[in-house]
């Protein structure tokens, strides 16, 4: 028997709103399962700078995917998820799924700290998203026809945040992924130029990719007067991460599913297709 012996307690989705919660959120609670959104404008509230607001949001909560903001990649990220877990046991708390990055000591670190709580966990240890051109912080640059980043020929094994979800709901429904750790990776590189023309293709648009130097882009996220914590988690994610420590792919996708990750082109295709990067009439 690998079916989950699920207690019918809700389902804490934290970033219940953002790429990939939202779409745990939508397949758990289309198989019948009852979810919980934590975010700040979630009932009970859940903000992970406000820790009087994690318990009241863990009340009756069976299991928990843990998406941390701003980055698991953050300074001092490793004790916030590590307290928020012990909590989270505490209380009653069975399961974890912990959304972490590739490559990142700091997410590493959160990820042995979930390991100890003593919960049935499975670590997600994911790639780059491709949905960061379509619905993250690339977008705007993407339609503005310039993406301008600190980033040579390094390629990236971008994934899909629908296989995320996938995993992640596989994670919930089934035991065999308790104490798994899934390195989840698109199934080819790509290089951030190679990303963004295939973009251009399939939206039948003019969209050039510029390799800038580090300070440019930090004085560009300063002009654009993004907070200095967000700006500083940008350039190493940039400058540190993308050196080509992750350039390798995974076959975890299929290890946890039984099927291939899906293929940047076919994102491209569909995310075009949906009207995505057309341009304003």
């Amino acid at each position: 028997m690998t079916a989950f012996q699920h207690d019918m307690k809700p389902i804490l989705i934290l970033g219940g709103t953002g790429k990939t919660g939202r779409r745990i959120a939508d397949q758990l609670a289309a198989q019948g399962l009852p979810v919980r959104i934590g975010s700040r404008a979630a009932r009970p509230s859940f903000d992970w700078e406000n820790r009087a607001s994690w318990a009241p949001s863990l009340e009756g909560v069976g299991a928990v995917y843990i998406s941390y903001y701003p980055d698991l990649a953050a300074p001092g990220a490793a004790e916030v998820i590590g307290a928020f877990a012990d909590l989270a046991v505490g209380l009653g708390v069975k399961r974890l799924v912990l959304l972490s990055g590739r490559g990142e000591p700091e997410a590493q670190r959160a990820e042995e700290r979930v390991r100890q709580s003593g919960a049935d966990w499975t670590v997600l240890r994911c790639s780059w998203f491709m949905q960061n051109f379509s619905e993250g912080f690339v977008l705007d640059a993407v339609m503005a026809g310039e993406v301008a980043l600190p980033v040579g020929a390094v390629g990236e094994p971008f994934i899909d945040a629908d296989d995320i979800a996938d995993v992640a709901v596989a994670a919930f429904t089934d035991n065999r992924h308790i104490g798994q750790l899934y390195e989840l990776t698109g199934p080819r590189l790509l290089t951030f130029a190679e990303a963004i023309a295939e973009i251009a293709t399939v939206a039948g648009r003019d969209i050039r990719f510029v390799e800038i130097g580090a300070a440019d882009f930090k004085a560009g996220l300063a002009a654009a007067q993004l907070p200095r914590d967000f700006v500083e988690l940008l350039m190493m994610l940039f400058t540190e991460v993308l050196d080509g420590r992750n350039e390798h792919v995974v076959d975890d996708v299929s290890r946890a599913l039984g099927r291939a990750a899906r293929d940047f082109t076919d994102y491209a295709k569909n995310a075009a297709a949906a009207g995505i990067w057309a341009e304003a009439q």
